[in-house]
């Protein structure tokens, strides 16, 4: 628009009419907002004069709109202009009428908050800096200008406090004076300016301005009220710069506990301010709190039951359930009084307490022994909102528990699951009571404890259910009951009835199955989807077994199966509601079937409707796949036809879970109900799921594999469909086989695959082996293939033998042996082949009556390939798998007599340990007649100088010590104290390969001896603790039990592994050039993998305060390799420890910052580029997870950071892909 027109609406915007005004005031705002506007000099003043002049306008919307004006007038007018409107608002606010003081306070704000430019804030600050501080201090300034400035220069210090260094002091020194007036609202707005503040203060000021609060607390002269003021100071400066209050602590905290101990009955503010900032303390500097932790845990569990006005006579322990509408009308008639503020006192308590908890995880089993306990008793809270807090305080304890014990056992009576478990009783007898209340909201509160409780310990409501079905029954049936009650007792009784035994709830049934059935028909879909997913769980408790059931369910089966025809055949309903009702009739239908015959053909077609509509189709596939499992074998042949039809289309479409879905429920329909569909069908769905094999997506390969399996398994179509899955589904098999990516789940579906393609009719054996054997070919696009596909393609290869029988099988070997035996074959990928398909039929099957075999692959040993001798190695020990009286005495006579071939020899030797004692036969086997003679041989090469050899040495001795664990853990024992190095760091490491995952007998014999080679982390050899951390880490990955006692010792020597040894770095003189080589990168990145083990397994026992600051900030600001996982380790604290990492996030911005703004030299090869590149994409998905702490912004630096991110496209781009990972 032209600078007239814009001049035309200037005009009407002084006229008198309000309307007028007000609709040119909006015309001014749509076109100030437009991006094309632009203004002269002159329009500029024009503008700013007029929208100054409406903030002052009588009627309230046209000055409202003057305000918004403000947001893109600020963006499109010079600096002088709104430096001009910011010193004449400014002198209003100070100097004009009273009525237009709100307004111009407003628009003074609005200015502050749109600047961006950091030149412009400059001017702004030193402008009006001064003038804000004259309307703070300045004599005979009423409250109301007081306020208003001090709210304005609060802003001015959070959005600009960096750039006032010069002014720090004299703004502190203004400020500080204010604690001290009388009127309350100033001195409450001077707290928050003064804590704005903080965060951008130098250390020294802040030292200073603490000192000064600090004595001002020490004086007990003091008023109440200024007193108060100073402590609600003392939290807000912790709040504000976190671990940097920390040094304070030591004055503050004691004088914080005087406080609350010796104040007067009736001073109840000063007690909660107390508590306020102990519970900063707890959560911003929980490193240099510790010292205190007890102390003020002591002090929150006296004031939890603060109460000196009400004695509270009501006897916990008993639990009578005649009384309960005399409690009823007890808790209508409770003790009130208005005046009375103690329920403060006690809720900042409650708050105190849960920072205990979230902030230190190695106090848990002290919580439970003492806190626990109180929190129970404190149930019973009369005041409703500080019950509230006391239920959220122990969800906040039961919840740490849950987090710090994830997957371990609660048989040590130390641990917090087993103190836990000693509380149910006690919990479910106070909580009982609470479900009796008229309080919706305390009933709300109590399932949530409940419903936590059920999550952390899943069994442990079984002795307690009959007493709280009644609570259950009330919370449902009771007219007074919200939606939001029922939701929360329909989830705790959908997972007490999926963790518990289905007989706990046998006996109360008739109970629990009326109110709920009741809530499946309620009109809020929340309700009633829930109660549709209790009614699946308490199908699974009525008739947990299909042999002879212990309990008639039979009457219940109609009633249930009714209740969610209703909400199945309705259509005009919410969609969660008619996901849940499909997959619970599913279940009804696969669990019943048998009593509802008659029901079917009214139901089942109904399902097959809901898969004709897009939004229900999936559940609707998975519904089908659930009816198919059931061995009630239930009658589909109404609806069969028209499900495969339909299930078969869903094979062509775009969306990838529901193929997956489908081809799981084809498999499932074909298993049960193949002999009812016809072969033409089959031929349709081989065709349909060869398009789906490939290396792009695995697990939708497997199962298309294994459907192709099922469907060649049927013996009345085994011709036709061989012969379409030859010419559809072989070709891609083929292809699928030379990709580098095919392993687990799809690399056995491949070779079930070719098991039964053998046995399909018209199928030559000798063309399949030999399609196998030319994809290992290399090609002229691609070249030669992976090291995996040939794995793959031989153990492809060794069940087709298997699979076609003895005679082929022998034959095969016959023809592998001639490749290997032909001296003129040059071609090195054959005889590699021929080696791997005979290492993979060799452990399948005893190859003893093949002559020389061991022979002819130890003559390989010779090649001049890598890959082939590897392959020889690997071979040899996997044939002695299948004849371990034969082969293994020949390997290991080899390694006595061949010691150019030891390394090779003991890959071979090490195949056939690993493959033994994995399971109770093979350790047998083993254990007969060789374990002396290969452990004598084992620890002959212990020093050896190669690592190569001590690595398969050491995993040798580890495997051998799970079958022997009598003999050789003494053995290892003895040689730490080998002055070898190399045999102290092998013996640790064999050590690390005996720790598995599963329960052996070794557990009982290492646990008491494992300190012994995990306190190697102290050796003055660098391999040597190396060793040591990388066997603490796999046990605290597999075992940790194992070394929970040892951690208060070992945690500070494996911190010591992450710092950065001068010694360990040496320069290399190459002549032209020198470089720098650290010989400490690998010792610390294992530490540092270790410690990120640690915080999923024993977070109980880490303080993690103590090693982010210094270990994890020096390994941000480490090497590549040590920073990796170090980001990863920071996300994890981030997600499971906030409080820690809030308290420290200002230091952790700089180390994250230089790394996101790395840059690869000019002349960085590739890989340097594409190191650096994942570098910064793990160093972002650090910062998104520091981004979803709550508080983040408390940090400046942080919130500068985040802004940094966003303003750069490139990072923004990078920073949006890794939050959406």
């Amino acid at each position: 628009m032209s600078n007239l027109a814009i001049t035309g609406i200037l005009e009407k915007m002084t006229g008198k009419d309000k309307d007028y005004r007000y609709m040119a005031t909006s015309d001014l705002l749509n076109e100030l907002s437009k991006d094309g506007f632009k203004a002269d000099i002159e329009l500029e003043v024009k503008l700013s004069h007029v929208v100054l002049q409406q903030l002052e306008d009588v009627s309230g919307d046209v000055s409202g709109l003057a305000v918004k004006c403000l947001v893109p007038l600020v963006k499109k007018i010079g600096e002088d202009r709104v430096l001009e409107m910011t010193n004449k608002l400014c002198d209003k606010l100070l100097n004009g009428k009273d009525q237009h003081r709100d307004i111009a306070s407003i628009a003074l704000k609005t200015i502050i908050s749109e600047v961006s430019s950091q030149a412009l804030a400059q001017r702004i600050l030193v402008s009006v800096t001064p003038q804000l501080i004259k309307g703070v201090t300045g004599p005979g300034k009423s409250t109301e200008i007081k306020c208003e400035s001090l709210d304005i220069l609060c802003d001015v210090l959070h959005r600009f406090g960096n750039l006032m260094t010069k002014d720090h002091k004299e703004l502190l020194s203004a400020l500080l004076s204010q604690l001290n007036v009388n009127q309350a609202s100033v001195r409450k707005k001077s707290v928050a300016c003064i804590a704005s503040l903080a965060s951008s203060l130098s250390d020294d000021i802040l030292a200073k301005a603490t000192a000064e609060v600090v004595q001002l607390l020490k004086n007990k002269n003091t008023k109440s009220e200024i007193t108060r003021t100073n402590i609600q100071m003392v939290g807000a400066f912790s709040r504000s710069v976190g671990y940097r209050f920390g040094p304070h602590l030591g004055e503050t905290v004691p004088l914080l506990i005087s406080y609350c101990t010796s104040a007067s009955e009736a001073d109840e503010e000063l007690r909660e301010y107390s508590l306020q900032a102990l519970e900063s303390f707890l959560l911003r500097c929980p490193r240099d709190i510790s010292s205190y932790c007890h102390d003020i845990l002591n002090l929150t569990l006296e004031y939890l039951s603060y109460d000196p006005n009400f004695t509270d006579s009501m006897d916990e322990d008993t639990d009578d359930e005649s009384n309960v509408e005399e409690e009823e009308d007890e808790s209508a008639n409770e003790y009130t009084d208005d005046e009375d503020a103690s329920w403060k006192v006690r809720r900042a308590a409650a708050k105190c307490l849960s920072a205990i908890i979230v902030s230190r995880p190695e106090m848990l089993s002290k919580m439970y022994l003492e806190a626990c306990p109180k929190l129970i008793e404190r149930f019973r809270e009369r005041e409703e909102n500080v019950k509230m807090d006391v239920f959220n305080t122990f969800i906040e304890l039961l919840r740490q528990t849950g987090n710090v014990t994830k997957g371990q056992a609660d048989f040590d009576e130390s641990s917090p699951r087993f103190l836990l478990r000693q509380e149910v009783t006690k919990i479910v007898r106070s909580i009982n009571k609470q479900l009796r209340e008229k309080s919706i909201k305390t009933k709300v509160g109590a399932f949530s404890v409940l419903k936590e409780l059920v999550v952390v310990l899943p069994d442990c409501l079984a002795n307690h259910v009959g007493s709280l079905v009644a609570g259950i029954e009330k919370a449902l049936n009771d007219k007074s009951s919200t939606s939001n009650l029922k939701i929360e007792a329909l989830i705790f009784t959908r997972l007490v009835l999926a963790s518990h035994l289905p007989s706990v709830f046998h006996a109360h049934i008739k109970a629990l199955s009326s109110p709920i059935l009741s809530a499946v028909g309620e009109r809020y879909y929340k309700v009633s989807a829930e109660a549709l997913r209790v009614c699946g769980e308490l199908v699974h408790v009525l008739r947990p077994t299909f042999e002879n059931c212990a309990f008639d369910f039979k009457p219940y089966v109609n009633m249930i199966y009714k209740a969610i025809l209703s909400r199945l055949a309705n259509q005009d309903q919410d969609q969660e509601v008619k996901e849940c009702a499909i997959s619970c009739m599913s279940l009804v239908i696969s669990t019943f079937g048998d009593n509802l015959q008659r029901e079917l053909p009214a139901c089942l077609p109904i399902l097959v409707d809901r898969m004709g509509n897009e939004i229900t189709r999936l559940t609707a596939v998975k519904a089908f796949a659930v009816i198919a499992k059931s061995p009630l074998r239930v009658d589909l042949s109404c609806v069969s036809e028209q499900v495969v039809s339909e299930l078969t289309a869903f094979l062509r479409k775009a969306n990838r879970a529901l193929r997956q879905a489908t081809l799981g429920t084809l498999n499932s329909l074909l298993i049960a109900y193949g002999d009812r569909i016809s072969s033409p069908a089959y031929e349709v769905i081989v065709v349909e799921l060869s398009t789906l094999i490939s290396d792009n997506d695995l697990h939708m390969t497997a199962l298309a594999l294994e459907l192709c399996c099922t469907l060649m398994s049927d013996r009345k179509s085994r011709e036709s469909v061989g012969l379409t899955v030859r010419q559809k589904v072989l070709p891609q098999a083929l292809i699928l086989i030379r990709s580098s990516l095919l392993q687990g789940q799809a690399l056995q579906a491949l070779q079930r695959f070719f098991a039964s393609l053998v046995h399909s009719a018209n199928t030559s054996f000798d063309v399949l082996l030999d399609s196998l054997l030319s994809s290992a070919k290399p090609s002229p696009q691609s070249g030669g293939l992976s090291k995996q596909a040939i794995y793959s393609i031989a153990q492809c290869v060794a069940v087709l033998c298997l699979a076609a029988g003895d005679q082929k099988c022998a034959s095969t070997v016959e023809m592998l042996k001639g490749i290997l035996k032909d001296d003129g074959n040059t071609n090195s990928a054959k005889k590699h082949l021929a080696l791997l398909c005979l290492g993979e039929i060799g452990r399948r099957k005893d190859l003893s009556v093949h002559a020389l075999i061991e022979t002819i692959i130890i003559e390989s040993f010779q090649s001049p390939f890598e890959e082939i001798k590897s392959a020889a190695s690997y071979a040899l020990g996997n044939i002695a798998v299948g004849n371990l009286s034969k082969y293994l005495p020949f390997i290991l006579d080899q390694i006595d007599n061949q010691q150019k071939k030891q390394y090779l020899l003991l890959h071979s030797l090490k195949e056939v340990i690993a493959r033994q004692s994995s399971d109770k036969a093979g350790q047998n086997e083993l254990q007969d007649s060789y374990i002396e003679k290969i452990l004598a041989l084992l620890f002959n090469h212990c020093e050896s100088e190669e690592e190569g050899v001590r690595n398969v040495v050491a995993e040798c001795l580890g495997k051998i010590a799970l079958i022997e664990p009598r003999n050789l853990i003494p053995a290892l024992k003895v040689r730490t104290n080998s002055p070898a190095a190399f045999t102290r760091a092998t013996v640790v490491i064999a050590v690390k390969y005996s720790i598995v995952e599963r329960p052996e007998k070794i557990d009982e014999i290492l646990y008491p001896e494992i300190s012994t080679f995990l306190m190697l982390i102290k050796d003055n050899d660098r391999l040597v603790r190396r060793a040591a951390v990388l066997a603490l880490s796999t046990a605290a990955h597999n075992k940790p039990n194992l070394i929970k006692g040892l951690l208060p010792e070992m945690l500070p020597l494996l911190y010591d592994q992450t710092v950065i040894k001068q010694e360990l770095i040496r320069t290399v003189d190459l002549g032209p050039f020198k470089y720098i080589v650290d010989d400490g990168i690998e010792i610390r990145k294992a530490a540092f993998e270790c410690v990120d083990t640690l915080l999923d397994s024993c977070l109980d026992q880490v303080n993690p305060s103590s090693f982010i600051v210094p270990y994890l900030i020096s390994g941000l600001s480490d090497h590549y390799d040590v920073k990796m996982p170090c980001h990863l380790i920071l996300s994890k604290l981030a997600d499971k420890c906030p409080a820690a990492v809030l308290a420290v996030l200002d230091s952790l911005v700089e180390p994250l910052e230089r790394t996101i703004k790395h840059k690869p030299k000019l002349d960085a090869v590739k890989q340097e580029v594409d190191r650096n590149e994942d570098m910064i994409r793990s160093a972002l998905r650090a910062i998104a997870s520091l981004n979803r702490i709550s508080g983040g912004d408390c940090s400046l630096k942080f919130k500068i950071l985040i802004n940094n991110i966003t303003n750069s496209p490139a990072l923004a781009e990078k920073y949006n892909s890794v939050r959406s990972e």
